[in-house]
């Protein structure tokens, strides 16, 4: 059992004896609850600490843990029926209407109920998190002169050199911004480049949070599909022209669903693309250090063979690490420099310093290069698994594409399978994945699913999952 389900398991066994005590009365000490339950003493302490934040215990350092007083009854629901008016009174009058829909960024970030397999998860599962690694470097990080200080705007400046020596192709320091990971740089790389109510290209299919961020800022993304070998560049012509759009936002590399690569003949013509129509290029280089163990030599980033300042290059160290280890990087050239500075100043003053050093501390350690190689050769094992596994039980279920990095597999549905039914189907089967209509911006071309091989805990799991699956095809008659 893994240490969350023990959390959650102890606070409720915890939860169903409170009524034995009386208001202020003393639980038994965190020794006996260990001797009594089982579990180590991490777990009773984050059980307490879980009961305490429902306010349900209280804790004394020294003392032990108290049953909490009782609740005093909660104000009445006041009538909040005047903010849908209040709302949605500015929206005749925008061009493009500015509500979100955060379903397809939460599919991936909602934990499932206790039982079901994780195929939607987005980042690595804990056992993957150089955890160790990570705590030891907030530990050092809190102990260096001044890490509670104000940090510099743009971030620190070895930190920024560091991620100007990973972009390559002579970007320095000064080009560099820290940002709190990758999906805050391109809020602020949307907004600093396309004003509201006009349209930004983006690839079809492509990352849900982007398009959600781009419909917050009232853009309107035009898809442009891609193929096995990264964007279509004479689909990217035809919607400039259409368009007159003056940004592109693309992942070339491991793209997110497909796991394409922008092939090499293709690069170079992007850039040209986007430059002839006055625009930029935002490269969401999300996955790099989530490369496989038998990948080819990865291509440079596209910022790096760009001296014109056509592509704003945004990086992060978030999906190889941790999700809470919120640190990335814009690299931009030229003017635009100056506005993404304003608006990320405006919106977050600056990344928290103790973050930014605990990040310089990891990349610095002898443990990143092995939790690299280690996590390459994980990510590179499961993705084999979970490929047997699928042309094992789901042949009717095609891959077109298999990566060489990132976390998932995505797979096209027969067109007389529904997407959402099979989801339903899964869940009732006990397995969650994520469903392809999200990653759409205009009508899709077939159903389709996103199996992520990273947040799952074991590989064992994997083969489950898709045994799962299958059980939930077969109740579809599928």
């Amino acid at each position: 059992m893994n240490e969350r389900s023990s959390v959650t398991e102890l606070a409720q066994a915890l939860k169903s004896e409170l009524n034995r005590y009386s208001p202020g009365g003393k639980l038994p000490s965190s020794r006996a609850l260990v001797e009594r339950y089982r579990v180590s003493p991490v777990t009773v302490t984050r059980a307490l600490a879980q009961l305490a934040a429902e306010g349900l215990v209280v804790t004394r350092p020294g003392a032990g843990a108290f049953r909490a007083e009782p609740r005093t009854t909660p104000a009445a629901t006041g009538d909040t029926s005047w903010q849908e008016v209040a709302l949605s009174a500015d929206t005749a009058t925008e061009l493009v209407p500015r509500a979100v829909d955060a379903s397809g960024v939460l599919a991936t970030l909602s934990a499932p109920p206790p039982g079901v397999i994780e195929f939607n998860g987005g980042y690595l599962h804990p056992s993957l998190q150089p955890e160790r690694a990570l705590a030891a470097a907030l530990a050092r990080a809190g102990r260096r002169p001044g890490a509670w200080s104000r940090p510099p705007t743009d971030g620190l400046p070895e930190l920024r050199d560091w991620f100007a020596r990973e972009i390559g192709g002579g970007v320095t320091a000064a080009e560099i911004l820290i940002t709190a990971g990758g999906q805050s740089a391109i809020t602020t790389a949307l907004r600093a480049l396309a004003p509201p109510g006009t349209p930004v290209l983006v690839e079809s299919p492509t990352y849900p949070g982007m398009l959600a961020v781009a419909r917050a800022a009232g853009l309107r993304p035009v898809p442009v599909p891609v193929d096995a070998d990264g964007v279509r560049p004479d689909l990217l012509e035809a919607a400039f022209r259409a368009t007159g759009a003056r940004v592109l936002v693309c992942q070339p590399l491991f793209q997110n669903p497909t796991g394409a690569v922008l092939a090499p003949e293709r690069r170079r013509e992007i850039i040209r693309i986007a430059r002839a129509a006055g625009a930029f290029v935002v490269e969401d280089d999300f996955a790099r250090r989530l490369v496989h163990e038998d990948a080819p030599p990865l291509p440079a980033p596209l910022a790096a063979d760009d001296p014109d300042g056509v592509v704003v290059h945004i990086c992060s160290l978030t999906k190889i690490t941790s999700p809470s280890l919120r640190v990335g990087a814009l690299a931009a050239r030229g003017p635009v420099l100056e506005r993404l500075r304003a608006i990320q100043i405006v919106d977050s003053f600056f990344v928290p310093r103790p973050l930014q050093e605990a990040a310089l501390e990891l990349v610095g350690s002898p443990s990143w290069p092995r939790h690299l190689r280690a996590v390459a050769q994980e990510l590179g094992n499961r993705r084999d698994i979970l490929r047997g596994a699928i042309a094992h039980r789901l042949p009717a279920l095609a891959l077109p594409h298999v990566p060489y990095g990132g976390y998932h597999l995505w797979l096209r549905l027969p067109d007389t399978l529904p997407e959402a039914a099979l989801l339903a189907a899964a869940l009732r089967a006990g397995v969650s994945a994520a469903p392809g209509r999200p990653y759409f911006c205009a009508e899709p071309p077939a159903g389709h699913l996103r199996l992520s091989f990273a947040g799952v805990a074991t590989p064992t799991e994997i083969t489950e999952g898709v045994r799962r699956l299958r059980t939930a095809l077969d109740e579809l008659g599928g």
